[in-house]
């Protein structure tokens, strides 16, 4: 058997959780078997830092989680079984010798990072590596992402890292960092392989699962949202009416002061259950309803312990509804896409021919733009959606960015 050919060792456990990635499945199999000293492939095919890359939806975090399960797979025959204990754990996120680094709030920060690397230093208590998936690495401050870089140019014997960014631009990881990884690029899956994920795995009826998947824009879990969910499709449909809106000014801001309301209650409504059980908890531990001396002082001392924990909260709503309007803002923009592609021939809206909309389902307002607004003015209208984007990274208020953004999309109409 040849180096990488890993067709005896195809995993039917963990890795089915992947979409339209075989490329991926099979080169991380490889590495698994390797991993194991196996004598069928090159050892060269496991390292001990991994980047995934790959669009939003792609399943860059999922990979590798099922890469992390493969590693810690006990059964004899197939890494990532998706049976044993070692692979039910991981993927459930109660593995000992995983450990997951998932931000919750804008960023990563030196304090979390040196936490995470101590434990990662120490030998693997049951299982056969320490694995640390850093979801997000993007969100790695600077001075995070050097704590990372220490332990990942020298990292220790029976430790991997598994680090997931949307691409190797330095933007999104840094140079060096990136240097000292294994890079994996994940493709963002077809319409089709995503449609048969939901009928399959989902139950859904076969025209709720290929509506679905035609407007998800190649994320699964998007997919799944807008199938199952009617928030998520009130929200989409909220988004994509202010494109019609921008035909009358005061229309237009006022659908705009309502996406970002939108964004903001979904973010609160999301934190709520959450942030009360996580004070009950705090609070408990605290020694909240003890009694006698020791409860007192603990009350006590417990002001700044509160403080931080609804410092975290504040970042995790922040970003919670930073990612909720950053995604009805790429749905605008996939409209005025999906406009310029019609403009220029290169797509039809009665036909799967030429490039694929990202709303097949919004015809009539698709032909409305192509004809009222001219391909320059569909160009300066994505490109106001995209410099709104980019200001809300930068932490200016959603409700400014949004509003600088529509007064370019009616200036864009009569472009």
């Amino acid at each position: 058997m040849s180096v990488g050919d890993s067709s005896l060792y195809r995993v039917a456990g963990v890795f089915d959780r992947l979409v339209g990635q075989d490329t991926v499945e099979s080169a991380l199999t490889d590495a698994a078997v390797a991993a194991r000293g196996g004598e069928l492939v090159s050892s060269s095919a496991m390292t001990h830092s991994w980047l995934f890359t790959g669009p939003p939806g792609s399943g860059r975090s999922v990979a590798a989680l099922c890469f992390a399960a493969a590693l810690q797979c006990t059964d004899a025959g197939t890494p990532g079984c998706g049976r044993c204990h070692a692979c039910t754990t991981t993927m459930a996120g109660t593995h000992g010798d995983v450990r997951r680094v998932v931000p919750e709030g804008l960023s990563i920060g030196t304090k979390e990072m040196r936490e995470i690397v101590q434990v990662a230093s120490r030998r693997p208590s049951t299982g056969r590596w320490q694995v640390v998936v850093v979801e997000d690495a993007d969100r790695l401050t600077e001075a995070a992402g050097n704590v990372l870089l220490k332990v990942v140019e020298e990292p220790p014997a029976r430790t991997v890292f598994l680090l997931c960014a949307p691409s190797v631009d330095p933007e999104d990881i840094s140079i060096t960092l990136r240097s000292r990884c294994r890079h994996v690029h994940l493709a963002t899956p077809s319409v089709d392989s995503i449609a048969k994920v939901l009928r399959e795995r989902d139950g859904l009826a076969t025209d709720t699962a290929a509506w679905a998947a035609s407007v998800s824009g190649g994320h699964v879990g998007r997919a799944r949202r807008l199938a199952t969910d009617d928030q998520a499709r009130a929200q989409r449909k909220r988004a994509l009416a202010l494109v019609a809106a921008t035909t009358r000014p005061g229309m237009a801001y006022s659908a705009a002061e309502e996406l970002v309301k939108s964004a903001d209650d979904e973010a609160k409504q999301m934190s709520a259950v959450r942030d009360d059980k996580e004070r009950d908890a705090l609070a408990m531990a605290l020694g909240a309803g003890g009694t006698g001396k020791g409860a007192a002082g603990a009350t006590r001392g417990s002001a700044g312990a509160l403080k931080d924990l609804e410092k975290r909260q504040k970042s995790r709503a922040t970003r919670t509804g930073r990612d909720a309007l950053d995604r009805a803002l790429i749905d605008v923009a996939g409209l005025y896409r999906d406009a310029l592609a019609v403009g220029f021939g290169a797509a039809t809206v009665d036909s799967k021919a030429g490039v694929t909309l990202t709303h097949p389902d919004m015809a009539d307002q698709i032909r409305e733009l192509a004809t009222d607004v001219r391909p320059e003015g569909l160009l300066r209208s994505i490109q106001a959606i995209l410099d709104c984007r980019e200001a809300l990274e930068t932490n200016v208020k959603p409700r400014f960015a949004v509003a600088a953004m529509v007064a370019g999309l009616i200036a864009a109409r009569s472009a």
